[in-house]
């Protein structure tokens, strides 16, 4: 369904917005498709994550080796976002979006199937790369689908939802099926979710090609879309080398030579692919759209509410379990709340975007993230503290749905049908990105402090004034849009 960008309003204009749009069918069917996708790959975040102790004991690998079956993921997943959504805007989104599909599906059997370590972390790899043509082409589907306004901000809503809902049950499915059945079913699990998904997306699914130009009578003239190819190598080398630094850093510190040398290799890299979009003619990415106060203060916005989250769950997880005793499962139990609350910010967060526009959500998202974030610096040895966790982060992430939701509405908001597969594959690179590095730049004072309980408080202090001085900001940034 195409967008007719130039009479469309913005979907989040600072006025009432229309009642919600009901859904067709057909609607409700690619809804489920394209979300069910987004959530499998949510899913494969953490549902491994509790299992890697039986993992390493089965195939033999050691405990500083298993930081590689959650870095051989991340670093495809990461790395390749903002090319395969490039990608898909030039060759079709759908047919890069199943054979993302169809990779992910066969990864994830190999992966339950493996039979030593390189076998499994193949499997892991693969996964990443499965996972990285799915996720920026299916955001710029569910965007090019559903026009602006109640009704993408209703899908939205729904994707961001089950984004989060998705991570938090694979904390708890993980370690309630590696107990029940082994470390293989959590991979048989997202290898069921493919089978599933895979045979309903070919009948549903638009294809979308970019229009050829018109020429004399009318003709299309034949134009073949072009790749930056400068440009994809070294935002893809970059991104590669940030998030292996950030990655390995997380687990063993940023004083080791290759954390230092591949961070330094994807920022000169980084910068390079600035310099060679200012002078290429099809860029990757466009310098114009990254001027858009949008674009730009609206990623500042999900970088900042990912990474927060991701770090305040990373230090609650070390508490909970170091300080008050609690077992793996009955950790998993206090983010659960986590995740019911999630549903109910997901169907919320749609109307608010709607009464008071995206821009004004992103910033009172944020504003209340960082307020319950500071209420953790209450925590401490009595076992209430438990109730207090549970609650706040719940609260939280509420909050952070919300930023979720808002930061993906500002960011596609007004862009072109042809380049939604560049923005969505910002938004996901950012939210990537996001999960990736706060845990080492924050996490890392917690896990080095002396007194555990110090460290956690400071680290809580730090995320909390981040987080509050990214709403002032990004408030700030956004005052004069539209959106």
């Amino acid at each position: 369904m195409a967008i007719d960008t130039t009479t469309q309003t913005s979907p989040a204009a600072d006025t009432a917005a229309p009642g919600t749009p009901r859904l067709s069918t057909r609607d409700k069917l690619v809804l489920f498709v394209l979300c069910a996708a987004q959530f499998m790959v949510a899913l494969d975040f953490s549902v491994l994550n509790v299992a890697l102790p039986d993992l390493g004991r089965d195939l033999g690998m050691s405990t500083s080796a298993l930081q590689w079956a959650v870095t051989a993921f991340a670093l495809p997943s990461g790395g390749f976002l903002l090319l395969f959504g490039r990608v898909g805007d030039l060759f079709g989104r759908r047919r890069l979006f199943l054979a993302g599909l169809a990779l992910f599906g066969a990864a994830s059997l190999l992966s339950t199937l493996a039979w030593d370590p390189a076998s499994f972390l193949t499997g892991r790899a693969l996964q990443g790369l499965g996972a990285a043509a799915i996720v920026p082409t299916g955001m710029s589907l569910l965007t090019t689908t559903f026009p602006e306004g109640p009704a993408r901000d209703r899908a939205l809503g729904i994707s961001g939802t089950l984004l989060s809902l998705g991570f938090t049950i694979g904390m708890v499915a993980g370690g309630t099926l590696t107990d029940s059945f082994g470390w293989r079913s959590t991979m048989a699990l997202l290898t069921l979710f493919a089978l599933i998904v895979l045979p309903l997306a070919p009948g549903l699914l638009p294809e979308s090609l970019p229009h050829s130009p018109k020429g004399m009578g009318g003709a299309p003239i034949p134009d073949r879309p072009r790749l930056d190819v400068p440009g994809a190598v070294t935002v893809t080398a970059g991104l590669l080398s940030l998030i292996y630094a950030l990655s390995t850093a997380a687990d063993h510190g940023f004083g080791r030579a290759d954390v230092l040398a591949a961070l330094a290799a994807g920022l000169l890299l980084l910068t390079a692919f600035v310099l060679v979009e200012s002078r290429s003619a099809a860029p990757l990415v466009s310098l114009q759209m990254l001027r858009r106060r949008t674009v730009a203060w609206g990623n500042i916005g999900g970088l900042v509410t990912f990474s927060m989250m991701s770090t305040i769950v990373f230090v609650l997880t070390l508490y909970l379990q170091e300080i008050l005793g609690l077992s793996a499962f009955e950790t998993g139990l206090v983010f659960g709340f986590q995740g019911l609350l999630s549903v109910v910010a997901g169907t919320l967060a749609p109307k608010v975007i709607g009464r008071l526009g995206a821009r004004r959500t992103l910033v009172g998202s944020l504003t209340g993230q960082g307020a319950l974030t500071a209420t953790l610096l209450l925590l401490n040895t009595h076992g209430w503290s438990v109730w207090l966790a549970a609650a706040a982060v719940a609260l939280a992430s509420m909050c952070h749905l919300g930023a979720i939701i808002s930061y993906g509405v500002t960011v596609t908001s007004g862009v072109p049908d042809a380049e939604q597969g560049l923005a969505t594959g910002l938004v996901t690179s950012t939210q990537q990105v996001g999960i990736t590095v706060g845990i080492p730049l924050l996490g890392v004072l917690a896990t080095t402090s002396g007194d555990l309980l110090s460290g956690v408080h400071t680290v809580i202090a730090l995320d909390t004034a981040i987080v509050l001085g990214a709403a002032l900001l990004t408030g700030l940034g956004l005052r004069r849009s539209r959106v």
